[in-house]
């Protein structure tokens, strides 16, 4: 198969042209099981709001919890008396090539709109992916920003929900992340890469991509599925 000596980038964004250009959610996560990170895959409701929609970028992590009144009559936490919590300061935080990726809330309200994409988009951030829902669909979508979700759901996040922190550790059903992995998302789902093993993982994964396309010609040549996971140890 393909020579990993001649897969290499120097940055972030020939790493993340090379990944869009070659590679998938599936191969990727073929690679983290064989590397014994077996679950690394958000829960499958998070759904591109379009099927072609791609995704990839750093994650720039956000917790969000739920309340139930916009400003509390009385609270001991001062980040409870602001109408979004820190969700404005969170936004504005996004650099160049990051992916805005929110859980803590209970889905019964939308964590991202076209107005938060509108200012995602001015920073350069590479799209957004929440452990809820989103809303202004049609916005969010002339814009072409990627968004991951549960899907469309109108009702605001204020008065229900408020972010208490930013580039903290979250976790996502058991999938942890954290701030600054890599996070891929396409019609099949959301995958999570941690930052300390991305070298080894993407290497693996556009050597296992260029090999599939060997494997099948091969069996579109004739070749039967046996005899070409023998020769070539991919499927």
């Amino acid at each position: 198969m393909t020579n990993q000596t001649n897969i290499h980038w120097q940055n972030d964004e020939e790493l993340f042209a090379i990944i869009r250009e070659e590679l998938y959610t599936a191969v990727v996560g073929d690679i983290m099981d064989q590397e014994g990170y077996v679950h690394q895959f958000l829960p499958p409701q998070i759904q591109p709001l379009r099927d072609d929609i791609f995704l990839v970028g750093r994650a720039m992590t956000v917790l969000e919890a739920d309340c139930f009144e916009n400003i509390p009559k009385k609270t001991y936490n001062p980040v409870f008396e602001k109408p979004f919590g820190l969700m404005l300061e969170a936004l504005d935080d996004l650099k160049e090539n990051e992916v805005y990726i929110c859980t803590g809330a209970s889905p019964t309200y939308a964590l991202w709109g076209e107005l938060m994409a509108t200012r995602a988009t001015k920073l350069g951030s590479n799209g957004a992916v929440v452990n809820g829902y989103s809303r202004d669909t049609h916005g969010i979508l002339a814009i072409d920003f990627p968004t991951f979700s549960y899907g469309r759901y109108a009702q605001d996040q204020a008065p229900r929900g408020k972010v208490i922190d930013y580039r903290v550790p979250i976790e996502i059903e058991g999938v942890r992340v954290n701030d600054g992995d890599i996070i891929i998302g396409d019609i099949d789902g959301v995958c999570v890469v941690p930052k300390e093993i991305e070298q080894t993982i993407f290497t693996k994964a556009i050597e296992k991509a260029r090999g599939e396309k060997v494997v099948q010609q091969a069996i579109l040549d004739g070749m039967s599925a046996k005899d070409a996971f023998d020769k070539y140890g991919i499927m």
